[in-house]
């Protein structure tokens, strides 16, 4: 043992500064620097936890819908908001709105409601109109950026009776629309039921095709000493 330390503390210091700067070099890189491979973007949690949906999918602990919805409110905000007594779209929410969008196209056959709310301002009676016409709003939007109308629904309005926040004064986080997985087109969940592993490998490999910066070449010297 005693040997084996003499020899590794004997390294000549020019082996040991280019080994430093290699390890600095790696460590100094962004990883949006790199060219990437399928599945770079996955974080820890996130794809082996697809193994577990798929068991529990096949067993009948889940289903595909709440696996789908679980998703859909964790990955993307699903939620915006409105001025108070309109039903009009701010910039706020149509980029919002735009995410969404973006990854619903991801799950043709997945199905999306759309709940309308107000603040506890008015009647009920107007305030469940105006939570309809928020709803309708959002889903004409998302119709507007290539999503199947037939594949969301505006026909539910909570009108004021689920506030987040209980104040009779006007209240922005109340005036919202919520999106949400519904369920699947007509003949698509025998297909994904007990198959959710399938729709993760798609994202997988489709993954490796989204562009990303080019790597940055940098050369260092060293000069031995």
């Amino acid at each position: 043992m005693q040997a084996m330390f003499h020899k590794t503390t004997l390294l000549p210091k020019t082996t040991l500064l280019i080994a430093g700067l290699a390890v600095s070099g790696l460590t100094a890189c962004t990883p949006d620097k790199f060219n990437h491979e399928a599945g770079f973007e996955v974080q820890e949690g996130g794809f082996g936890s697809a193994t577990a949906s798929n068991t529990a999918l096949m067993t009948g602990e889940i289903s595909a819908t709440t696996a789908l919805a679980g998703r859909f409110a964790s990955e993307v905000p699903n939620t915006i908001t409105f001025a108070f007594n309109s039903s009009a779209l701010s910039d706020d929410a149509r980029a919002t709105l735009m995410i969404q969008a973006n990854w619903i196209r991801q799950f043709p056959e997945v199905r999306f409601r759309v709940y309308g709310h107000t603040d506890l301002v008015g009647s009920n009676a107007y305030n469940k109109a105006l939570g309809l016409r928020r709803a309708q709003a959002a889903v004409a939007f998302l119709g507007s950026q290539g999503i199947s109308i037939a594949r969301l629904e505006a026909v539910a309005s909570f009108g004021e009776t689920q506030p987040v926040i209980f104040t009779q004064a006007p209240e922005q986080r109340n005036r919202r629309t919520v999106t949400e997985v519904t369920g699947f087109t007509r003949g698509a969940s025998g297909l994904l039921n007990g198959k959710y592993a399938a729709v993760i490998m798609r994202e997988y490999i489709e993954s490796a095709t989204r562009p990303i910066a080019t790597q940055t070449q940098v050369t260092n010297e060293v000069t031995p000493q």
